[in-house]
């Protein structure tokens, strides 16, 4: 019996010993992947010489993302002819979203710059695409929501239930307001919606110079509702439908630029900024050394999936569509 529990417990100690070490393979095998598509693959790549349109894309949520901002610079000092720039958005803070609007704006002065909308550019995403020298967008894309939100949770009738009491000392009764743990005072509330009314009207603004749209229509499009690309061309949010070869034929027609000439990525995020090359290496090394059941969990977004859940704060330029009930 005594031998018995021996074996038993020898046997669990070279499992426990042989999971490290497959674990550890897998780590070293990784970092060495990681290493070497960093030497071979440099960030802002794609696009070095004249011979290519260079082709950015703005995708998800928009936030303050400096990294971005360095490679659309660099973009801007690099020799390709023109920048095509894909857009699908549905907005994101507005601090993330004018920071992107000043350094497209920067690049737009370098070198012409068509922005396409895929399938949604909305409040920040919109934003995005105003420095162009051009919007084209597909018929069923939806674009605009002009306008700025600034949301907050109240747990105040949640803590009573519990029990529970918020209590604070403060300089001055708008310090932290609204804070959550109670109704929101008239004079926090109108703080609040003097912010929202001054980067209103600098959306406003914005649309306006650079749609050159008279009052009447600023008026129509920037009470909040998106409009499809049909509608927007009437109503000057865009300039035209189509994809980007319709981007391209227009950059030949009134740029000069040659319609034959390669569209190449131009990558905005940094080297690691794009996991999805280490998720899937993870998972085969995973799978390959007799741990499956660790590599499902990353498949299904159990280890990474956090990491692509973005806390955004303060305002937002955001659409929002409510999901039905």
């Amino acid at each position: 019996m005594s031998l018995e529990a021996d074996v038993i417990v020898d046997r669990r100690r070279l499992r426990r010993k042989l999971t490290f070490w497959r674990v550890a393979a897998v780590g070293i095998a990784i970092a060495a992947l990681a290493a070497l598509v960093a030497v071979v693959t440099p960030s802002g790549r794609g696009v070095v010489t004249g011979q290519a349109v260079a082709r950015i894309k703005i995708t998800g949520l928009i936030r303050t993302d400096q990294d971005r901002v360095e490679a659309l610079d660099r973009l801007g000092r690099s020799s390709a002819p023109a920048v095509i720039l894909h857009i699908n958005s549905p907005g994101g803070t507005t601090a993330g979203a004018e920071q992107l609007y000043d350094a497209l704006a920067r690049l737009q002065a370098k070198k012409p710059v068509v922005a396409v909308v895929e399938g949604l550019a909305a409040s920040g995403g919109y934003i995005a695409a105003l420095p162009a020298d051009r919007i084209v967008a597909q018929q069923s894309a939806l674009v605009g929501s002009i306008g700025v939100l600034f949301q907050y949770p109240n747990f105040g009738e949640l803590l009573k239930t519990v029990g529970v009491k918020i209590e604070e000392v403060k300089s001055s009764p708008l310090k932290a307001a609204p804070n959550g743990y109670e109704p929101t005072s008239p004079e926090a509330r109108a703080a609040i919606e003097a912010l929202v009314k001054d980067s209103y009207a600098w959306f406003r603004g914005l649309v306006q110079a650079r749609r050159a749209m008279d009052d009447a229509t600023l008026e129509r499009v920037a009470d909040g509702r998106v409009f499809t690309g049909r509608q927007a061309v009437a109503l000057k949010l865009i300039d035209e439908l189509g994809d980007e070869k319709t981007a391209m034929a227009w950059l030949a027609r009134e740029k000069g630029i040659k319609e034959t000439l390669p569209v190449r990525d131009f990558k905005l995020s940094p080297r690691f900024g794009d996991l999805s090359f280490l998720r899937v290496a993870t998972v085969v090394m995973l799978d390959a050394v007799g741990l499956g059941a660790i590599a499902g969990r990353i498949e299904q977004g159990g280890v990474f999936g956090t990491a692509d859940r973005l806390g955004l704060e303060g305002l937002l330029a955001l659409w929002q569509p409510v999901a039905p009930h």
